[in-house]
C-alpha cells in the first residue's frame, strides 16, 4: 500500500506542478516569453545557489566535495552544449531543424532535481503516511516557480507550447521514478541524492549564466536593462517564497 502512496503522490507532485505552471506559462506569460527569460535568470540562479546547494551539503556532502561536483557538472553541460552545438549545426546544414542546446540541458537538470524529490516523498511515506502528503504538497508548491520558469526558457527557445508541455511532463515523471527507487532500494538512493543535487544545480548554474544572460545582453537599452533587474528581482523572491513554504 505504502508504494501505492508513494506513485501517486509523486503523480501528484510532478504532474500537477507541470500542469498548474502550465496553465499560467502558457497562457497569461506566453506573449512575454521573451521578457521573461530574466524572470527565469533570477529563479535558477536562486534555486541552485539558496535552496539545492546547500541542500546537498546539509544531507553531507563536504564543502569541498560539493566544489568539485559542482565543478565536474558545469564541465559536463559545457561538453553537452558543444555537442548539442555540433548536432544543432549539422542539423541545419542539412536541411532538418532540432532544438536549442538549452532545451536538452533544463530537461535533464530538472529530471535529476525531480527525481531527488521523489526520493524525498518515498522516505518520508516510509517514515508515516500524513508526513509523506505534506512533503509531496510541499514539492508541489515549491516546483510551480521552477516550472514557470522551465517553461519560459523552452518558449524562448522557440519550442511550442504543447511539445513545452510534453517536456516538462517527461522531467515531472521522473518524480515517480525517484520515488519507486527510493522504495526499492532507500539506503543506496539516499546516499546519491546530494551527488545528484549538485549536478542539478549545476546545470540550473549553467543554463542562467551561460546561455540566458547572455540573450539578455543583446537588448542594451536602459528601459529593457531596468526590465530585466525588476525581473531578475522578481524571480529570486519567488524562489525564496517558494523556499520558505516547503521549510
Amino acid at each position: 500500500m505504502t508504494l501505492l502512496w508513494i506513485i501517486i503522490a509523486t503523480l501528484a507532485g510532478g504532474l500537477l506542478s507541470v500542469l498548474l505552471a502550465g496553465m499560467l506559462a502558457l497562457s497569461v506569460m506566453a506573449r512575454f516569453a521573451d521578457k521573461m527569460v530574466a524572470f527565469s535568470v533570477g529563479v535558477l540562479l536562486s534555486f541552485a545557489l539558496t535552496d539545492i546547494l546547500p541542500e546537498a551539503v546539509k544531507l553531507g556532502l563536504p564543502v569541498e566535495q560539493a566544489g568539485w561536483t559542482l565543478l565536474a557538472g558545469l564541465i559536463g553541460f559545457f561538453l553537452l552544449e558543444k555537442f548539442a552545438l555540433w548536432r544543432h549545426d549539422h542539423a541545419v546544414s542539412q536541411g532538418h531543424t532540432v532544438d536549442q542546446p538549452q532545451v536538452t540541458m533544463i530537461v535533464i537538470g530538472d529530471g535529476m532535481h525531480n527525481f531527488v524529490d521523489g526520493i524525498l516523498i518515498a522516505a518520508a511515506f516510509l517514515t508515516d503516511t500524513a508526513l509523506g502528503w505534506a512533503t509531496a504538497l510541499a514539492v508541489m508548491v515549491h516546483e510551480i516557480p521552477q516550472e514557470i520558469s522551465d517553461f519560459m526558457v523552452l518558449l524562448s527557445a522557440g519550442v511550442t507550447r504543447a511539445r513545452a508541455l510534453a517536456l516538462n511532463a517527461l522531467s515531472g515523471a521522473a518524480m515517480t521514478l525517484g520515488g519507486v527507487l527510493g522504495w526499492i532500494a532507500l539506503d543506496n538512493a539516499q546516499q546519491a541524492i546530494p551527488t545528484i543535487l549538485t549536478l542539478a544545480a549545476a546545470s540550473f548554474l549553467y543554463i542562467a549564466v551561460a546561455d540566458l544572460i547572455p540573450e539578455l545582453h543583446n537588448r542594451r537599452n536602459t528601459r529593457e536593462s531596468l526590465l530585466q533587474l525588476g525581473l531578475i528581482g522578481a524571480g529570486v523572491m519567488v524562489a525564496m517564497l517558494a523556499t520558505s513554504l516547503r521549510s
